[in-house]
């Protein structure tokens, strides 16, 4: 009987941690959709909703629909609250285009859809992938990560991510010079990239992956538009060293 008291620590202890090994966010698919016709906009709109009533949850819902809204607002003339008068407000936008040009507007496109690319105790990413055709030549397709707190409950600044951002800036450059074979002391730009002022610096948008960090330049922000998005992975085990104590992955 003298180990009984250990034994229910060790009990305890395990319960405690089996909780927190399963302790997920419960998500449900949201999907919306614009009214189908032959001469309107088509508007496709896909996201993960978090249904706890928590801090997290709020944050998570939060900032999610708030990007989906800064890309369908286009109608100075709406005020946009919420996800349906969002697409009101793209829809209305193609509506008063074609009214000025009536033989030459195309109908619109907006094609949104966001899930979970990675998830551990600590971190939660969201990447959220769109494609807006609104006239021109083509549409852009651009990808945005939003990267959360477990703990805090609250969206994390890039910057957060990183306990020494230049130092990771470093090694990020030396990995993208390899990955698109440009010679170490050329200048960053000299093999037909366009980074601002001929210096290499981190994309707006990281995020993280199963495999690792990923930095995602954007149509336009690096290259042409025909070179598509420009992607660097960083395996987590090459990161590790730079990311911020209190995210260690």
């Amino acid at each position: 009987m003298k180990f009984a008291p250990y034994i229910r620590i060790i009990l305890i202890l395990l319960i405690l941690s089996a909780c927190e090994e399963e302790a997920t966010l419960v998500m449900e698919p949201v999907t919306f959709t614009n009214s189908p016709c032959d001469n309107c906009p088509k508007v496709s709109i896909q996201y993960p909703k978090a249904l706890e009533d928590t801090k997290l949850s709020r944050a998570i819902n939060t900032a999610i629909e708030e990007e989906i809204i800064g890309l369908l607002t286009f109608a100075d003339s709406l005020e946009v609250s919420n996800m349906e008068e969002a697409i009101r407000s793209f829809t209305l936008g193609y509506t008063e285009l074609k009214e000025v040009y009536p033989d030459e507007t195309i109908p619109w496109e907006a094609t949104i859809e966001a899930e979970v690319s990675f998830e551990n105790r600590r971190i939660l990413s969201m990447k959220l992938d769109s494609y807006l055709f609104t006239g021109g030549a083509h549409g852009y397709a651009s990808t945005k990560f939003l990267n959360f707190d477990m703990n805090k409950g609250q969206e994390i600044d890039t910057q957060e991510l990183f306990q020494d951002r230049l130092a990771f800036r470093s090694y990020a450059e030396a990995k993208f010079r390899a990955q698109e074979n440009i010679p170490e002391k050329a200048p960053i730009n000299s093999t037909g990239f366009m980074f601002e002022q001929d210096s290499f610096y981190l994309p707006e948008n990281i995020g993280l992956t199963p495999k690792g960090i990923l930095l995602l330049y954007n149509q336009y922000e690096v290259a042409s538009y025909a070179d598509g998005q420009i992607e660097l992975l960083i395996p987590f085990r090459e990161a590790k060293k730079f990311v911020t104590p209190g995210m260690k992955l």
